[in-house]
C-alpha cells in the first residue's frame, strides 16, 4: 500500500513520533550549512525531483522567505522514502540545501532524478546480501544520504558541482551513472 500526499500529511498529523519527526525535522536535522549563506533570508528554494523506482514528482518550493515548508517537506520526504518497504523517513535538510545548491551551480532547473534516498534497516540489508556494494552502516538508513543523477547533463560536471556544494561524503558511480551524496564526514571515491 502507497500513501499518497493526503495520507501522508495525516499520518504525520495523529502519529505522535511521526509528526515529532516531520515538524522538528528542519531545525533537527538541519545544520549551517557552507554552501548557502545563513544571512539571506528572502527569495526560495525550489526542487523538482522525480523518483527512479515509483515514478513520482515533487516540483516544490521548499523554502520561502526563511522559512522552511512543512507541505513541501512532507512531499519530499513522501518521494524519498523506501520504496521497498513503504517507509517514511525525515531527510536532512542540509541535504537538501547541499541539493539546491548543486542545481546554483549548474544553472539548471531540470529535474533531479532520485535512484536512492531514505532506506529502512531491511531494505539495507537485503541489498548488502545482494552484493551491490552497500555500507553496513549506510547514511541512507538516517535519511542523510541520497544518490541521484540530472538527465541531459553529464555526469561529471554534476560530479564536479556536487564536489563544490557538499560538506560530507561525495562518490561517482560512472558506471551505473549516478552520484551519492550525503551529509556524513568529508570523503570521497569513485566506482
Amino acid at each position: 500500500m502507497s500513501l499518497n500526499r493526503r495520507q501522508f500529511l495525516k499520518w504525520a498529523g495523529t502519529a505522535p513520533i511521526a509528526s515529532q519527526l516531520l515538524l522538528s525535522a528542519p531545525t533537527v536535522l538541519a545544520t549551517p550549512s557552507l554552501s548557502l549563506p545563513q544571512q539571506q533570508t528572502e527569495g526560495h528554494r525550489h526542487l523538482n525531483l522525480r523518483s527512479l523506482h515509483t515514478g513520482e514528482t515533487a516540483k516544490v518550493t521548499y523554502w520561502e522567505q526563511g522559512e522552511y515548508s512543512i507541505d513541501a517537506l512532507a512531499d519530499i520526504f513522501l518521494l524519498m522514502r523506501d520504496h521497498r518497504q513503504n517507509r517514511i523517513a525525515p531527510i536532512d535538510i542540509q541535504l537538501l540545501d547541499q541539493l539546491y545548491s548543486i542545481q546554483e551551480k549548474l544553472g539548471s532547473t531540470k529535474e533531479i532524478l532520485l535512484v536512492s534516498g531514505y532506506r529502512s534497516p531491511e531494505t539495507n540489508a537485503q541489498l548488502r546480501e545482494a552484493g551491490t556494494g552497500v555500507a553496513k552502516r549506510s547514511l541512507h538508513m538516517s535519511g542523510k544520504a541520497m544518490d541521484f543523477r540530472i538527465p541531459g547533463l553529464n555526469l561529471r560536471q554534476v560530479h564536479k558541482a556536487t564536489l563544490a556544494s557538499t560538506i560530507g561524503g561525495v562518490g561517482y558511480y560512472g558506471r551505473s551513472g549516478y552520484i551519492h551524496m550525503d551529509t556524513g564526514r568529508k570523503r570521497r571515491w569513485q566506482l
